[in-house]
Order: structure tokens, then sequence, then C-alpha cells
């Protein structure tokens, strides 16, 4: 069974990096779609960046396009998300998701992904 655990987050203040480690257990080497997604207080769950283990392509939401980076240790089993740049409104709970599928985008709905990590708090402020 795949658990995800998420890690790094922290209070940073804007302009600043952090980045935010999913470490996974459990994982049969399947296609999978790893998202990290967020959530801030009042308002709904967003998928913010995508990491395909198929073609190990990634994909971005506009709004963090440019100051996110995604990426895979393979030897770690850990999924990162070097976030720079950082602003107020990036302020969130950040979660790892997982699905096993071939098709990865931003594009997928939070509905698509059935493994959840804890999530990990991201505060961006001065």
């Amino acid at each position: 069974q795949v658990q995800l655990v998420e890690s790094g987050g922290g209070s940073v203040q804007p302009g600043g990096s952090l980045r935010l480690s999913c470490e996974v257990s459990g994982y049969s080497g399947s296609s999978t779609c790893f998202g990290w997604f967020r959530q801030a207080p009042g308002k709904e769950r967003e998928l913010v960046s995508t990491f395909s283990t198929y073609d190990r392509n990634s994909d971005y939401e506009d709004s963090v396009k440019g100051r996110f980076t995604v990426s895979r240790d393979d030897a770690k089993n850990t999924i990162y998300l070097q976030m720079n740049y950082l602003k107020p409104e990036d302020t969130a709970l950040y979660h790892c998701a997982a699905k096993f599928t071939r098709t990865c985008t931003v594009l997928l709905g939070r509905r698509a992904f059935n493994i959840w990590g804890q999530g990990t708090q991201v505060t961006v402020s001065s």
C-alpha cells in the first residue's frame, strides 16, 4: 500500500524559498501521477504541480510557473517541490497525492487522486 509523507514546510518571508518533500513508501513502480495540492483557509484545494513517473513530464498551474519546480529522486523514492520567490498568496497547507495513471497534468481534478499525505504547512509573511 502506497503511503505519502510530506515534510519541509515552514514560515518564510516573501521572496524566500522552501523545498517540500514527499516520501513515498510501498511504491510498486506502476506508472503514477504525483500531484502537489495546496489549500488555503476558506478556499478549495487546488492542484499546483504534477509529475509523471511514466514520461517524467511535469506540469504547473499558471500562478506558480517559473517559481516552483517539481522533481523526483528515484533512489530516495521522494518527490520534491522547490518553491522560489514565494508570495503571501502561496500560504497554504500543501499535500502530496498520487494516482496510478499515465495521464498527468494539472487539469486533473482533486477527485482523480486517491492516495494522500497529511500535508505540510507553508506560511509566507513579513
